[in-house]
């Protein structure tokens, strides 16, 4: 962190003391069973990462210190601010509440449902009031004013907004005013540091062009962030982006001729999807690394002298409204896989990203996503279901295909080198990093399963209690 925690900094969502949490897209700091809740929301609603334990990139967290310290808060507790709320009954959680239904709740409706964030007058035409607002943001950008920008944001503003009579967006207009924060909340709210203005100049080439040779460093590193997260989730290594080298791969010695009839037709399938659907698809393995990872973390800190309950574990994504039914199943299934599998999978997505960029990639049709998720390399069946149902299963069937065992037991048994497309990972880099990975996922089942011994002596002891207090 670029500064300790203050004593004085608060839980945003409950005021319990010493947050070790931080939201990101809300600039906030959460205590740890406040995150709980915020871990069960997904991505899409709270973006977290723990302060201490977790690598941050510095004008990252400034930016969420900014934000915090200039009480981004109140936009998301707007009309709890009013006495009115307090004559209604309306309040917040506070650190003696349970975590469930309580704080739960709240977070829920505070974050969610965003009950509280201020609303604009209604107008017949919303896209209208999106377009204003999206081009309040486009002035806001060059100045340091965050709050605000946050603020316009959280009423709709599109971060990406190509502002038609400018020719540019809110990114190219903080880049060239040399405003790191401000890319890095726009990054956070989907900005894509690509993107051409209409002289065809990226918000990396102003931000290089202003002589602000930090930003335009780190809005490559923004444009590379994905396949970077893959990277270091299997090798511990980023690109060393500032001499040209934008991937690590980590590759399978000999696959082309290990790799079997049903792992060769799943990288096809891969290859020929279109560049949106396979960006689909890389996003939602990217949801799953982070998910891993803030579940390590999770586990890493609590204190397992008292009870972790199944209410805190995040076993799968969780629902994304937004996303189709069969879309939302396949990102279930992706907690299904273990290490080497989801090893597999991140490096052949990893390997055709780099292929993308290099090359032009092939059509693909909508029906391919599922098809790929039916036979990728080492994956669990996949049933293609009807886009309007709304059924999501736990992690959908149980039930082990003939293609599960095929797949998973020829990649089980491939040997492993680290042949790298830009920089040398020696074999015993690759293997100590695979091993470590088995271990942390061994060790989170076994605390999982020690979790829930203790919640059944706990549900136990209470039952004998409350037969004790009726007698």
């Amino acid at each position: 962190m670029s500064k300790r925690l203050r004593s004085s900094e608060v839980c945003a969502d409950c005021s319990g003391p010493d947050p070790s949490w931080a939201s990101v897209n809300r600039g906030t700091f959460i205590c740890d069973e406040c995150c709980g809740v915020h871990r069960s929301l997904g991505r899409h609603v709270s973006q977290v990462r723990h302060l201490k334990h977790a690598p941050w990139p510095p004008t990252l967290l400034q930016m969420v210190e900014t934000l915090y310290n200039n009480g981004a808060n109140s936009i998301w507790e707007h009309s709890l601010l009013d006495p009115a709320s307090v004559m209604s009954g309306r309040r917040k959680a506070n650190p003696q509440d349970k975590v469930h239904p309580n704080k739960a709740e709240f977070i829920r409706a505070k974050y969610q449902m965003l009950a509280f964030v201020h609303r604009l007058p209604c107008r017949d035409d919303d896209s209208v009031t999106a377009k204003d607002l999206s081009k309040q943001l486009h002035s806001s950008v060059r100045t340091g004013n965050l709050e605000t920008c946050l603020r316009l944001l959280s009423l709709g503003a599109q971060a990406n907004f190509f502002h038609p009579e400018k020719g540019n967006t809110p990114l190219h207009v903080a880049s060239k005013a040399g405003q790191i924060l401000q890319a890095e909340l726009l990054a956070v709210y989907g900005a894509d540091p690509g993107t051409q203005d209409s002289s065809g100049k990226t918000p990396v080439d102003y931000a290089r062009q202003g002589g602000h040779h930090e930003l335009a460093e780190r809005l490559v590193e923004i444009q590379y962030e994905l396949t970077d997260r893959l990277a270091f989730y299997l090798c511990g290594r980023k690109p060393d982006h500032k001499n040209g080298q934008h991937f690590i791969i980590p590759q399978m010695a000999d696959s082309s001729l290990d790799l079997s009839d049903l792992a060769k037709a799943a990288k096809k399938k891969l290859q020929s999807l279109s560049n949106h659907l396979f960006e689909e698809l890389a996003m939602d393995v990217y949801d799953e690394v982070d998910r891993r990872e803030t579940d390590a973390v999770w586990l890493a800190t609590q204190n397992h002298s008292t009870l972790v309950t199944e209410t805190t574990v995040v076993p799968f994504l969780p629902v994304n409204p937004e996303y189709s039914s069969t879309r939302n199943q396949g990102r279930q299934k992706l907690a299904r896989f273990n290490a080497h599998e989801f090893a597999t999978l991140v490096i052949d997505i990893l390997s055709d990203a780099k292929r993308r960029q290099q090359g032009s990639p092939l059509s693909g049709s909508k029906d391919n996503v599922e098809l790929i998720l039916k036979t990728i390399s080492n994956q669990h069946s996949i049933e293609s279901q009807d886009n309007d149902q709304p059924d999501y299963d736990s992690v959908a069937s149980d039930e082990d295909t003939d293609l599960e065992a095929t797949a998973s037991k020829a990649n089980r048994q491939k040997s492993l080198d680290s042949d790298l497309s830009d920089g040398p990972v020696t074999v015993q880099e690759f293997m100590e990093v695979k091993n470590a990975l088995v271990a942390s996922e061994a060790k989170i089942q076994q605390l999982m399963k020690v979790n829930n011994n203790l919640s059944d002596e706990l549900r136990i002891m209470q039952k004998k209690l409350l037969g004790k207090d009726a007698n």
